[in-house]
Formats: structure tokens, C-alpha cells, sequence
């Protein structure tokens, strides 16, 4: 990165912070800060919601995801247009209804205050670990490119999150959004013009799908029923569907979001615009990360795009065993290169019996390149032990680095910024009106003025930013740290999705056998996720967690005496 990068980043995370600040001057009380004074427009909702969702290592790892397994990533978007449905029918006219701050003030009125309790205190568990995450995951891979001091990275987001989410509250938060989507889809857009122009001069967007489909990244639709399989039809449209009910539907830094709208209406298109543009964005960005990975058939791509760990093999006693792999690396991708190239031309002129021989030498070629990748990462491992070997996070941002103009690079490190500080912001706004509503409020001090309230959830949201910027300074000691929390939400939506399903369905459960039944629930899935004796992939925890909670608290509170059953 040259002076224009930077320039170009702070200018443009500056500009958005100032345009946040300055747009949310106004709040003034409680209402208005944590709902926006209900003034969102559907427009606003959206790209809030959406934006949400996104967090940088979105625009950093699914890319990545594309260039090594491919289109398939979308099905797992599959499931959201008909969570969004069942959402605006059934949830938001009922939140809508009650004004509530927060989704688990509901569940006070359904069942009790320990239910309310519960379902706040997972939530609280769950998104405040992951705020730290949000941070600390694009931080260590933005260090390892820039050469930044990792702790550096990790202040320079999350100081700037915390000072205009405490400044403006949920409003700042949804404005800066706006923006930072902007900046996020246009810095996407510029990628993949500049990738199309980085192609040679007659591979165009077709002949580059066309190649891409022969080498299987084109395959986006998997019917095979595997609960082992993370990514295939039946995920999408069940388990996701389980996972997008809870998430937009019951996590606070969703449901914030949308609370803030104008009307029923207004709630509503800005659900259904999420749920109608959401699967094109996820397959926009899985389509540039394809385009990378065609760039890099025809453009010398690194042995392996962490250069960090590259560079310590250099330097390490096995560099003569990786010099000549580096020569094996440079042999066989020219012969692929080759035979790319002659495929393209076959191809065009209409030679299907020659293509199909060149795309099975092109296969076989790629899978000995796997195979000196292999060879490479055993000798990284051999000088560091803990070296992680997926190097698909690191792709995307290393094309950007390499091969794209001074100013459009710092562009693109803007656009991760953002979409760092978009996610983290909402999650500390939820996280704080969360504590404030459902436990300071409710349980240490009922008789406060609206101005302490005020006050107090300012102060939480300070206080929330500090424990996240604490935890991920803290995440580089812990080795399968990020592994762990990438199912985190899996882990807790089922269960808590579970207690709403209840308490929107099934009128006659009363809260002791609700209560009983998600603590149960919640065992069973922290059980199936530490023994992984089922090999069930963490996408189906969510169907599994709620459904088990319903089924139980049903079971209770038939057999529970009915004193106990009562209540």
C-alpha cells in the first residue's frame, strides 16, 4: 500500500463515521436510541439487515470458499426468502404490537421473567463472544498483509465502532450502514471489472465460466440428502431455514434492526428486500472469487496465499526441499497454462472431442498442483506445528494486494473495514440494549429516568467494545478459537429459537416446562457438537435444538404435576 491506499481507506472510513455522527446528533432519549424514534424506511432496514449479517470476513473468506470448493456456497443463502416470509407474518406484527425494545421482553409476557432471563443471557453469551471474533477474524488476516501490529488492526476497528455507536446508537448505526454497503458493493463491483480486464485478451466472462465449469466451480446445486454435508440443497432450504428463523428472528442484533421501522410495512419490505437480494449478493461475491481463481489458471498463483508462512519456509532449514518444489509448482502450472489456453480455442471453434481430452489433461494437471501444495503445507508444518493449512481466507486479499491499482487497493481494504464495523457495531448496540432492558432495567433499578437509562446504555455499549477489543487481542493465544466460534451461533439459535416457537405456537406450555426443556436442549447440542460421535455437520444443530425443545416442553407439561405445571 502506497500514501493514495490510505488515504483512500481513512478517507473513506472517516467519511462514514462523521456522516454517522453527524446524521444521529439528535438522540436524545431512550426511544430514540435504541429504536431510531421508529423513523427507518424500508430502504434503511434492508441494507441495515443485510449489512449486519455481512461482516468482513464475508467479503475475506467467501471468495475464498468459491476459489477452492466452488458455487456451491450459495445453497446455504437457500432457506432465507421463506425464513423472511414466515418472519414478516408471524414475528414482526406481534413486536410490532407489544413496542417492545427488545425480542425477549415478549417472552416475559408469554412466560415469565426467568424465561426472559434465559434466552437474553444466551444470547448475551453467544454475540459477545462473536463480536470479539468479528473484529479478531479480519484483523489477523489484514495483519499478516499489511505488516500491521495485529493489535493495531484490532483497536484502529473496534475504537472507531465504539465512538459512533456510543455517539448515535441503533440510527448510527443504521445510516453508517448504509453507507458502508455502498462502499462494500462498489469495491466488489470494481474487483470484478478489474478481473475480467486482468484476463487474457481472448478468455472473455463466458470462456472464463466455461473453463470454470470444466474444473467443477461452477456446480451450485448438490440434491444428495448428508447431514455430514455442510453445503447442499437439503441444508439450504431446512437447517439454514432453522438458523435464518433464529437469527433475523430472535437475536437482538437482527431484531434491533428491524424495531426501528416506521410501520408493519416499512419492517416488512426491508425483511423481504434481505430475503429477495441477499442470495444474488452471495452469489455475486462467490462469482468473483470463481474469476479469481480463472485469473490464477492463466497468472502464476503463490504455492500457498498465506506469504507470512511461505516466507518463514524460505528461511527455514527445508529450503532446498521447497525450492524444488517451487520448480515443480512452476513447471506444471505453465503445462496447464498450455493446455488452457489450446481448451479456449477448441472450445471456440466448436472442437468438443479436443476440449474434452484438454479439460481432463487441465484436471490432472490441477490435481498434481494440489499435490505440491500438500507437499508444501507438510513443510510448513514441519517448521511451525500450528500452521494453519486452509489458505482460503487469504486468496481474495492477495489478488487485491498483488494485482490491483494503487487506490483501488486501499478501496478494497475499505470495504473489509467497513463490513468489520458494520457487523460489530450492531452486535454492541444489541448487546447493550440487551443488558440495559432485560437486566439492568428489569432487575437492578426499575425506577430510573429515562436519561439514566439513556445514560447506562451508552455506558454498556463502551463497556461491551472494550470486552470485545480485550477478547480479540486475547483470541491469538487460543488456537481453535475461531473454528470453535464459527458454530457458536449454531450452538445457542436452536435452542432459543425453540422458546419462541413455543411461545408463538403452543399456547398451553406454561414457563417451568419450557424453561426445563431448553436447558435439556441445550446440553443435547453442547453434547452432539464436543463428542461429534454423529458427525452431524452444525448446520442441522438448529433444527435439532428447537425441535427438541418443543417436543420436551410438550412432553413436561403433560406429566408434570399441576402445581409445578401451572406456572
Amino acid at each position: 500500500m502506497n500514501s493514495l491506499d490510505f488515504i483512500v481507506l481513512f478517507g473513506t472510513m472517516l467519511s462514514i463515521v462523521l456522516y454517522g455522527i453527524w446524521k444521529t446528533s439528535k438522540s436524545r432519549d431512550l426511544n430514540s436510541y435504541l429504536l431510531g424514534d421508529n423513523s427507518m424506511k424500508w430502504g434503511t432496514i434492508g441494507l441495515s439487515v443485510m449489512a449486519t449479517q455481512a461482516s468482513a470476513i464475508t467479503f475475506l473468506s467467501t471468495p475464498g470458499q468459491a476459489y477452492q470448493d466452488g458455487m456451491g456456497f450459495v445453497q446455504f443463502y437457500f432457506g432465507m426468502p421463506l425464513a423472511m416470509i414466515i418472519l414478516s407474518a408471524v414475528v414482526v406484527p406481534l413486536y410490532y404490537k407489544l413496542k417492545v425494545f427488545t425480542a425477549y421482553e415478549f417472552l416475559e409476557q408469554r412466560f415469565d421473567l426467568k424465561s426472559r432471563a434465559l434466552t437474553a443471557f444466551l444470547f448475551l453469551i453467544s454475540r459477545g463472544l462473536a463480536a470479539g471474533i468479528t473484529i479478531y477474524a479480519p484483523a489477523i488476516i489484514l495483519t499478516s498483509i499489511l505488516n500491521w501490529d495485529i493489535n493495531i488492526t484490532i483497536l484502529i476497528i473496534g475504537i472507531v465502532v465504539i465512538i459512533y455507536t456510543v455517539s448515535g446508537g441503533t440510527k448510527a448505526v443504521a445510516e453508517t450502514q448504509k453507507q458502508q454497503m455502498i462502499v462494500i458493493m462498489g469495491g466488489m463491483a470494481v474487483a470484478f471489472i478489474v478481473l475480467l480486464t486482468k484476463l487474457p485478451e481472448n478468455v472473455g466472462l463466458n470462456e472464463a465460466l466455461t473453463v470454470a465449469g470444466k474444473m467443477g466451480k461452477m456446480d451450485m446445486i448438490d440434491w444428495e440428502f448428508d447431514m455430514n454435508n455442510r453445503y447442499n440443497i437439503w441444508s439450504g432450504m431446512i437447517a439454514a431455514l432453522f438458523l435464518f428463523l433464529a437469527y433475523f428472528g430472535t437475536d437482538q442484533s437482527q431484531v434491533q434492526r428491524y424495531l426501528s421501522g416506521k410501520s408493519i410495512k416499512e419492517i416488512r419490505l426491508g425483511l423481504l428486500f434481505n430475503g429477495v437480494f441477499k442470495i444474488p449478493m452471495q452469489f455475486s461475491i462467490l462469482l468473483v472469487g470463481v474469476l479469481v481463481f480463472i485469473f490464477y489458471q492463466f497468472t502464476m498463483p503463490p504455492m500457498f496465499f498465506n506469504q507470512t508462512e511461505l516466507d518463514k519456509l524460505e528461511n527455514s532449514k527445508y529450503e532446498q526441499e521447497y525450492s524444488v518444489l517451487k520448480k515443480e509448482h512452476q513447471a506444471v502450472f505453465e503445462a496447464k497454462r498450455a493446455k488452457l489456453e489450446a481448451f479456449v480455442i477448441a472450445d471456440k471453434a466448436g472442437d468438443n472431442i479436443k476440449a474434452d481430452a484438454l479439460s481432463q489433461d487441465i484436471n490432472e494437471l490441477n490435481a498434481k498442483q494440489d499435490a505440491i501444495k500438500a507437499n508444501t503445507v507438510g513443510l510448513m508444518q514441519q517448521v511451525n506445528e500450528d500452521v494453519d493449512a486452509k489458505d482460503s481466507d487469504y486468496v481474495f486479499i492477495t489478488f487485491v494486494m498483488n494485482h490491483l491499482p494503487h487506490g483501488l487497493i486501499g478501496l478494497l481494504i475499505a470495504v473489509i473495514f467497513s463490513a468489520a464495523m458494520s457487523s460489530t457495531s450492531s452486535e454492541l448496540n444489541a448487546l447493550a440494549s440487551t443488558t440495559v432492558i432485560d437486566f439492568y432495567k428489569r432487575m437492578v433499578n426499575s425506577t430510573g429516568s429515562d436519561s439514566h437509562y439513556l445514560f447506562m446504555t451508552r455506558l454498556f455499549t463502551a463497556l461491551w467494545g472494550v470486552l470485545a477489543l480485550m477478547f480479540a487481542m486475547f483470541a491469538s493465544q487460543l488456537d481453535n478459537l475461531i473454528q470453535a466460534v464459527n458454530i457458536l451461533g449454531s450452538v445457542f439459535y436452536g435452542p432459543i429459537l425453540g422458546i419462541f416457537i413455543v411461545a408463538f405456537g403452543v399456547k398451553y406450555v406454561k414457563s417451568n416446562a419450557v424453561f426445563i426443556a431448553t436447558f435439556v436442549s441445550e446440553g443435547v447440542i453442547i453434547w452432539l457438537y464436543l463428542s461429534d460421535t454423529l458427525g452431524i455437520s452444525y448446520l442441522w444443530f438448529n433444527p435439532i435444538g428447537a425441535l427438541l425443545v418443543v417436543v420436551i416442553a410438550v412432553v413436561l407439561q403433560t406429566i408434570m404435576p399441576k402445581k409445578l405445571s401451572s406456572t
